[in-house]
């Protein structure tokens, strides 16, 4: 009754709940369709990905996909660790899942950046395209809140409240990094409709408040 309750005041607010603290059901396997039975656990509101090292879960995809949205959630990491939050994503007849990324990473500590000679892989950045104008980024270990809007053409990232990231997906400049970047020959990146996917890259870390409105 509870849930259903919650369910409907978030309706009436304009906001979707994808993890609450507790339900996990807006969530599959992206190679699977069912949710993992293990890597992935809910603990003290929190979704966390390989606590233990137990076994990989693999990614994780929306139930649903959207096209004109506002997505809220948190996340923390542990020391090195790499994630990330990926949107507009679609699967492709190879087996591939692929759409845009709102970078999550330890952009101190994680060996596979450290020697990158631009920010364009570091956290809230537009994952291999755009780097984050600023990084007000709290510890490793504590929470910071991420935002991603993407309205028509329009695609921002927000971290801690402050907006880092701002292009049109139909502009030269997205165009022009698409063109540089591993993303090259996937003709439909970033465009039209996707599902959300939160991402399972080994290493320990966390989600929770991830909600959405659609625009």
């Amino acid at each position: 009754m509870l849930h259903h309750l919650l369910l409907l005041l978030s309706l009436q607010s304009g906001w979707i709940a994808l993890f609450d603290g507790k339900d996990t059901s807006q969530w599959v396997g992206a190679k699977t369709g069912t949710f993992p039975p293990q890597g992935w656990v809910v603990e003290n509101g929190m979704l966390v990905v390989n606590k233990d090292g137990s076994g990989r879960g693999g990614d994780l995809l929306s139930r649903r996909q959207f096209t004109n949205f506002d997505l809220e959630f948190e996340f923390r990491l542990t020391p090195g660790a790499n994630s990330g939050l990926k949107y507009l994503v679609k699967k492709y007849p190879d087996g591939s899942v692929l759409g845009c990324e709102y970078q999550i990473i330890d952009d101190q500590d994680n060996k596979d950046i450290a020697a990158d000679k631009d920010d364009k892989r570091r956290t809230a950045g537009l994952y291999e395209l755009f780097a984050p104008t600023s990084r007000r980024l709290k510890p490793i270990g504590e929470w910071n809140q991420g935002r991603v809007r993407v309205n028509g053409p329009l695609i921002e990232h927000w971290l801690n409240g402050v907006k880092v990231v701002e292009v049109r997906r139909d502009g030269p400049d997205f165009q022009t990094a698409k063109a540089a970047s591993k993303f090259r020959n996937v003709a439909d990146f970033g465009q039209g409709s996707g599902y959300l996917l939160l991402q399972d890259h080994g290493d320990p870390s966390a989600f929770r408040n991830i909600r959405i409105r659609e625009l």
